[in-house]
C-alpha cells in the first residue's frame, strides 16, 4: 500500500465522505493499484480513523465500480476490464445521443451561451495539467447538455452511471495527446447544437464517445500486457 496515503480533511463533509474521497483519488491516480487489497484495519491505522468510515467508504467505492469484494478475500481495488468499459460506455453513448437530440430542440440562447463558456473553460483547463480539474470541466460540458433537455428522468439516469464512467474519463484525460481531439469534438457538438442540427449533433456525440472507447481500450490492453 502506498506510503503517501493521507486524509484530505474537509470540515464540511462527514468523515465517511472524506475517507471515500481520499481513497477514490488514490485509486484514480494509481497510488492504490488494481487488485490491491483494501484492508479495513490497515487503512484505518494509516488514515487515523476508526474502521466504520473505512467500511462505509469501501461500500461507496463499490457503487462506483472502483472496488469489489471478493469471497474469502475481502475488498480490493477493482481491475479495469474491457467488458466493464464497454458496458458503461454503451449506456453512456445511448444517453448522450438522446440528450443531444432533445437539447437540440429545447436549448435556449442563454443555455447555449453557458455551454460555450464551459467549452472554453474546458479548453483552458488543459493548460493546468491537473487531470482532476480537466475531468470536472468535461463533466460540466455534458451536464449542461443534459440540463438543456429539461428532462429530469434523463438527468437522473445519467447521474446513476456518472461515477462508474469517471474512472474511464480520467484514464482518457491522463494522456495529453487526446486533448486536441477533445477540443475539436466539443466544438463540433456545440456548433451542431447552435445550428439545431439534430442529425449532425447525434453523429458528433457518437464520434466523441467512440473515440474515448478506443483510447481507453488501448490503455486497458496495455495494462493487461504489462501484467503478463
Amino acid at each position: 500500500m502506498t506510503d503517501n496515503l493521507t486524509l484530505n480533511m474537509d470540515a464540511y463533509l462527514p468523515l465517511r465522505d472524506v475517507v471515500f474521497n481520499t481513497l477514490r483519488e488514490a485509486i484514480l491516480k494509481g497510488e492504490l493499484k488494481p487488485g490491491e487489497r483494501l484492508m479495513e484495519l490497515q487503512l484505518a491505522s494509516k488514515l487515523g480513523v476508526s474502521r466504520t468510515p473505512i467500511r462505509e467508504a469501501i461500500r461507496m467505492l463499490e457503487q462506483e465500480g472502483l472496488a469489489v469484494t471478493m469471497p474469502r478475500k475481502g475488498a480490493e481495488v477493482a481491475k479495469m476490464t474491457l467488458k466493464d468499459m464497454e458496458d458503461v460506455l454503451e449506456v453512456r453513448e445511448a444517453l448522450d445521443e438522446l440528450a443531444a437530440k432533445i437539447a437540440c430542440k429545447k436549448i435556449s440562447d442563454e443555455q447555449l451561451a453557458k455551454l460555450k463558456t464551459i467549452k472554453d473553460e474546458f479548453k483552458k483547463s488543459m493548460d493546468s495539467g491537473d487531470v482532476k480539474k480537466i475531468a470536472e470541466e468535461d463533466v460540466k460540458f455534458h451536464d449542461a447538455i443534459y440540463e438543456a433537455t429539461d428532462n429530469a428522468k434523463l438527468v437522473s439516469m445519467m447521474n446513476n452511471i456518472r461515477e462508474q464512467m469517471y474512472r474511464y474519463r480520467v484514464e482518457y484525460l491522463k494522456d495529453p495527446k487526446n486533448y486536441p481531439m477533445l477540443v475539436k469534438e466539443h466544438d463540433a457538438i456545440y456548433r451542431a447544437l447552435e445550428s439545431r442540427n439534430m442529425e449532425l449533433v447525434t453523429t458528433e456525440m457518437h464520434t466523441h464517445v467512440a473515440n474515448q472507447a478506443v483510447a481507453v481500450k488501448a490503455v486497458i490492453q496495455m495494462q493487461d500486457e504489462e501484467k503478463k
